[in-house]
């Protein structure tokens, strides 16, 4: 994995902050200066959580599990569908569904619906109906795309979820938390970094610091996704090659073959021929009392 260098940090603008006014305390640890009533963000301590985020987003890749990603808003839509999809994990950009982790069961039923709307437009029944009909089916159909399409492949609750603006996904953030689900996020100069278990100090407000952020986030779950590959195929072929172990000393029947006639020939033989000699003895004649 490429380390995220202090000059890429620089040139994304990742270090700008929100306005004084509008700072939050707890965030006075990732400060480093103010300038023009603007808070900078120390790139340094940015530099050292992202690198831990990432190691975290690796081993969790690593394990097979499936992270979650939400953003909402205008800059970062864009981005998340582009760099999450070329990895395979689910993401939410458009209007965040109430209750889409603590209320799961009832998502998982909306998405089934969108899969049996599928079915229906390629039967023979699907033809039979109006034109209105039609019509109100496809937009139903749209419409579930638009919100639940990005996530159709999750079959269970996420193992963490990213989030890209904390105060804006804050109900993702409020469940997330009520499920004691890992939560990853980029945390401004205006939010809270003590309700994220990886909280990463940047702006979250230009698309060149969420763009970068966001990449390094799936360079390290595409990286724990090849390690898992080559740790299966490795267990494979380590099976494969004791398979052949197990062959190539296993018993040879041949050798017992060969030893059983050789049995055969020898004590065995000399009994056969002792009975046979037994069987052509005279028998003796009983002698008669006087």
């Amino acid at each position: 994995m490429s380390k995220v260098t202090f000059e890429e940090l620089l040139d994304a603008g990742v270090h700008f902050g929100h306005l004084r006014r509008k700072w939050n305390p707890n965030m006075a640890p990732y400060i480093f200066m103010e300038r023009n009533g603007i808070h900078i963000i120390d790139l340094y301590k940015t530099q050292a959580k992202l690198e831990e985020a990432s190691n975290a987003m690796r081993q969790l890749a690593r394990s097979g599990k499936k992270v979650l990603f939400v953003a909402t808003k205008k800059q970062a839509k864009a981005i998340v569908a582009e760099e999450v999809a070329k990895v395979g994990m689910p993401y939410v950009t458009e209007r965040w569904p109430g209750g889409m982790l603590t209320n799961f069961a009832t998502i998982r039923k909306a998405v089934r619906k969108m899969v049996n709307i599928d079915k229906l437009m390629v039967s023979d029944s699907y033809l039979n109906l109006s034109k209105r009909e039609r019509l109100q089916i496809q937009r139903e159909r749209e419409k579930l795309e638009k919100n639940l399409g990005s996530i159709a492949d999750l079959n269970r609750l996420p193992s963490a979820i990213f989030v890209v603006d904390v105060i804006k996904e804050h109900i993702a953030i409020a469940e997330a938390r009520k499920l004691n689900i890992p939560t990853f996020a980029i945390v401004d100069t205006n939010s809270n970094p003590n309700i994220i278990d990886f909280p990463i100090p940047g702006n979250d407000d230009a698309s060149k610091s969420i763009s970068l952020i966001i990449r390094a986030m799936t360079e390290a779950i595409e990286e724990g996704m090849n390690e898992r590959k080559l740790s299966k195929d490795k267990a494979h072929d380590d099976k494969d090659s004791d398979d052949d172990d197990d062959l190539n000393n296993g018993p040879n029947f041949d050798d017992e073959e060969e030893e059983g006639s050789k049995k055969g020939a020898g004590p065995g033989s000399k009994k056969g021929e002792g009975d046979n000699a037994q069987k052509n003895k005279r028998p003796r004649k009983p002698v008669s009392k006087k």
